[in-house]
C-alpha cells in the first residue's frame, strides 16, 4: 500500500531542539540520549527507538517525535561518536558501533516491545539488533537505508557515486574527508532539499560490491532476515531519492510481507529535514494500528 503526498510543503520545520539530553556510561564512553518515558516502567504505548545515521545525531529528529510522544515513549540517542556522545579511542566500524548500541538498549530499555524508526547507518544498526533480538521488535520504520549494495550503480548514482568512490582511494579519501571535510560540506548540504543555514569511517563502511567483506556479511545477515520477517514494516521514499528511488522502495514493498509504503514528496537522503510532520503523523497513525 502507497500513500502520496499533501499537495502544499510542510511549514514550520524548527531549527530548535526542544528537548533535554540525559548521558548514560556504556562500555567506555557515554551516550548522550533523549527519553519522554518517565520512568523504565513506563507503560504509554510501544517505545520507540529513533536512531539517526551518518553525520547526524539524535538533532535530526527534533521535528518528529513531537508527533509520536503524545501516543509512545520515545527514545533517540547520539551515536557514539557522534553528537553530544564521548569520542573514545576506538576505530568506530560497524561491530563497534554496533555494540555501544546494544549496550545502550539493555541500560535504557531492557524489557518489553519496541518499534526502531531508523535512517541511513542508523537503519543498518536497528536491522541488527532486531535479526538478534526479534522477540522485542514490534515494528520497523525505514528509509533511505544503508544495506548490502551489490554494484555501485545499486549504492549511487552521478555525483554521488563518484564522491564515495573518491572516499575509498587511500590518496584521496582522507584529504578530503578529514582535510575538507567533504562529507559535512557536500554530502550533507545536498542531500536536503530545502536550504541549511571530520569524519573518515563511515563512509567506508558502506558495502558496496562485497567490501568491506566483515561489514557485507554481516548486514546481508539482517537484511536477509527482513525480508523474511512478519514484522510490520513502514518504509518512506522521495523523489528523486538517493539510495532509496521509486523502483526500488517498490521493489521493497512487493519483497516485504508486512510493509506499508509512503511517499512523502520531493526529497534526497534527510528526508527528516524536509517532511518531518509528515513523517511524524504518519509514523503515529501505523503504530497505533499495527
Amino acid at each position: 500500500m502507497t500513500h502520496t503526498p499533501p499537495a502544499e510543503p510542510e511549514p514550520n520545520i524548527s531549527s530548535e531542539f526542544p528537548f533535554e539530553l540525559h548521558v548514560i556510561d556504556v562500555l567506555d564512553g557515554k551516550i548522550a540520549y533523549i527519553d519522554t518515558g518517565n520512568s523504565l516502567n513506563d507503560d504509554i504505548g510501544i517505545t520507540h527507538i529513533f536512531i539517526h545515521g551518518n553525520p547526524t545525531s539524535s538533532y535530526i529528529w527534533r521535528n518528529i517525535i513531537p508527533h509520536v510522544m503524545p501516543k509512545a515513549r520515545c527514545i533517540t540517542l547520539d551515536l557514539i561518536g557522534m553528537g553530544s556522545s564521548s569520542k573514545p579511542n576506538i576505530s568506530y566500524r560497524f561491530h563497534e558501533h554496533a555494540e555501544y548500541l546494544d549496550k545502550f538498549l539493555e541500560k535504557v530499555v531492557p524489557t518489553g516491545k519496541v518499534i526502531l524508526v531508523t535512517h541511513d547507518w542508523g537503519s543498518a544498526l536497528g536491522f541488527d539488533w532486531a535479526f538478534n533480538n526479534e522477540h522485542r521488535i514490534a515494528g520497523l520504520v525505514f528509509f533511505e537505508f544503508v544495506r548490502p549494495f551489490p554494484t555501485w550503480e545499486d549504492a549511487s548514482q552521478g555525483d554521488i557515486q563518484q564522491a564515495f568512490r573518491s572516499f575509498r582511494v587511500e590518496q584521496t579519501g582522507r584529504k578530503l574527508l578529514i582535510d575538507e571535510n567533504a562529507f559535512i560540506n557536500k554530502v550533507l548540504v545536498d542531500g536536503i532539499a530545502r536550504s541549511l543555514s571530520p569524519l573518515y569511517r563511515w563512509p567506508n563502511e558502506v558495502p558496496i560490491e562485497g567490501v568491506p567483506v566483515d561489514v557485507n556479511e554481516r548486514l546481508t545477515k539482517s537484511h536477509d532476515w527482513l525480508l523474511q520477517a512478519d514484522i510490520p514494516t513502514l518504509l518512506f521514499w522521495a523523489d528523486p531519492g538517493w539510495v532509496i528511488r521509486a523502483e526500488k522502495a517498490q521493489w521493497y514493498l512487493n519483497t516485504l510481507r508486512n510493509a506499508k509504503g509512503i511517499f512523502v514528496g520531493k526529497g534526497y537522503h534527510f528526508l527528516q529535514e524536509d517532511h518531518p510532520h509528515r513523517i511524524g503523523t504518519e509514523i503515529l497513525d501505523w503504530s497505533q494500528n499495527i
